[in-house]
């Protein structure tokens, strides 16, 4: 939902943090829109260390995500893509697959991974989400990634606590 109330997070650092970007090449206006507003606001959180990959669509970007995870250096990923309604199911099959695709990623390798991948009836609703949709996928990644962190830090915490008694 455009303009939804998100809540507040806290202010969100990303210094240390390493993230990898899938791009569908796809509706190519849109998904540069899209990441270029996700670059800059991760920038605005402090992330640097950035890698990003094209890759032709959306059914394409879980298989990128997953070769990403698997060289276990990233804090988070980002999923950008944009599906449009056309005239026949094809966009069902795309925007379902993908999606269920990107989340199989993230749960089977334990990493965050922002979604943003746009499915959209028409071009004006995509132009009209591409900029705050990247922006909220940058600090999805970020906001999780450092959420993870602090909750393996935890679990760490207890389990020395209770080895040392």
């Amino acid at each position: 939902m455009q303009n939804a109330n998100q809540g507040q997070s806290a202010t969100l650092d990303g210094q240390h943090l390493h993230i990898g970007i899938v791009q569908a090449r796809f509706n190519a206006d849109i998904t540069d829109a899209l990441a270029k507003a996700c670059v800059e606001e991760l920038h605005a959180m402090g992330v640097q260390s950035i890698d990003h990959v094209f890759v032709p669509g959306a059914l394409e970007v879980p298989l990128a995500l997953q070769a990403l995870a698997e060289r276990a250096e990233y804090d988070a990923l980002i999923a950008l893509g944009c599906i449009i309604r056309g005239e026949t199911y094809h966009f069902e099959l795309v925007a379902n697959e993908s999606g269920a695709g990107v989340t199989r990623v993230g749960l089977d390798y334990h990493i965050p991974i922002a979604n943003a991948i746009l499915t959209t009836e028409n071009l004006d609703q995509a132009v009209a989400r591409q900029h705050e949709k990247g922006r909220d996928a940058a600090r999805v990644a970020v906001e999780m990634a450092c959420l993870v962190d602090d909750l393996a830090a935890d679990v760490a915490e207890v389990v020395d606590d209770g080895e040392d008694q």
